[in-house]
């Protein structure tokens, strides 16, 4: 009996992990759609996103919060923000009492064009949403902060690691 019932989990684990890498496959192809709609490089495309939602969540990003967010050196980034601000996509403002401290602001258009695009999206996924009581999302959300927070940890873990080379075997010791 004990050993179905870990079977019956291990399933629905796997179930879910296979729902989540879909989910990414999607948010991944909707990037990629917007950054053609757009006519930008995706990674353009992302970061501009990244810099519209830090607005709209009131906590603006700075060019290193952003590297750190779509994982770009320091130089990569610079480019990136010139050919946006070039664009007009975005605007480096010194806003801070400190002013060597730059903000990343949005042009106007780009939050019209967001939701423009992704607005019918945002519909069909609230009226999804609103189908399941507020405990159950509550607890969706902590199962996904969870997660998130287990895949930091992970990546931190093998940020602090020593590279492999990609034909070293994984676990084992000479």
């Amino acid at each position: 009996m004990e050993e179905a019932q870990r079977d019956d989990v291990a399933a629905q684990h796997e179930r879910l992990m296979e729902s989540l890498r879909i989910h990414g496959r999607h948010y991944a192809e909707l990037s990629r759609r917007f950054a053609a709609w757009l006519g930008l490089h995706s990674t353009d495309a992302t970061a501009v996103l990244e810099i519209a939602a830090a607005e709209e969540r009131g906590t603006p990003l700075s060019p290193a919060r952003l590297s750190e967010r779509i994982p770009l050196s320091t130089g990569a980034t610079t480019a990136l923000l010139n050919r946006l601000e070039a664009a007009g996509h975005i605007t480096r403002v010194r806003e801070h009492s400190d002013r060597r401290v730059i903000t990343l602001r949005s042009g106007g258009h780009i939050q019209e064009r967001a939701d423009e695009f992704f607005g019918p999206l945002g519909h069909r996924l609230d009226t999804v949403m609103s189908q399941y009581p507020p405990q159950l999302l509550e607890r969706f959300d902590a199962f996904m902060a969870d997660l998130n927070s287990a895949m930091d940890t992970h990546l931190g873990e093998q940020d602090a690691a020593p590279p492999r080379s990609p034909g070293t075997p994984g676990d084992r010791t000479p």
